[in-house]
């Protein structure tokens, strides 16, 4: 007895099925890469991690800290230590690698950002802080973090970054490092970054 032949109509049908998902998928992905720095951002706000400045929460009416009520902590003193990471060929640098601050105490420190390329380009900051449980205690007063900018060839810039530690931070940290990886909008994602320490060199904010 003949064998039966395999139903060409079916699998044509299945072939086109499986395109079609595959499809899906990949548009699916490329969605997904484009929505990863909101998602990161409401995943932060609503575990309360404070990645975002206090002006950006004013504007999405989340709450405020009035850091002229804060009491500062004259008895303790933390280090704060600026790491930046560039994600592309141009130059970004915090003016002052670190300071020393009291809890409470308002405080500035300038980054540095200079286009080297030849064509204009518009990119954005991702902050990341350690040790990790100094997150919810480092408040940003103004910050160009999570903000899109763009910049002509060879143009540069500086922007501040305005933060008051809260007193509530635990006792054994007395370093904190915060850190930014500036990359191009358009470009490849990157992941937030992990604070490394960089050396240390004392000098006043800007």
């Amino acid at each position: 007895m003949a064998q039966p032949t395999p139903d060409r109509d079916g699998v044509r049908a299945d072939n086109r099925h499986m395109v079609v998902k595959l499809a899906v998928i990949a548009v699916a992905m490329f969605g997904f890469g484009y929505a990863l720095v909101p998602m990161y951002r409401a995943i932060c706000e609503a575990l309360g991690v404070n990645v975002l400045s206090l002006a950006e929460r004013n504007a999405a009416g989340i709450g405020t800290l009035d850091a002229r009520n804060m009491q500062v902590d004259p008895s303790r003193t933390i280090t704060v230590e600026f790491d930046a990471n560039a994600r592309g060929p141009w130059e970004f640098k915090p003016a002052s690698r670190s300071i020393d601050v009291h809890p409470g105490e308002l405080a500035t420190v300038m980054y540095e950002f200079r286009n080297v390329q030849d064509r204009s380009m518009t990119a954005q900051a991702i902050p990341s802080y350690a040790p990790k449980q100094a997150t919810a205690h480092f408040n940003k007063i103004e910050c160009f973090c999570f903000r899109e900018y763009t910049l002509a060839p060879g143009e540069s810039r500086q922007w501040p970054v305005v933060f008051v530690i809260d007193p509530k931070l635990p006792k054994d940290v007395t370093t904190i490092t915060l850190s930014y990886t500036f990359f191009e909008v358009g470009g490849k994602m990157p992941a937030p970054p992990n604070a490394a320490a960089p050396s240390t060199v004392k000098g006043a904010a800007s």
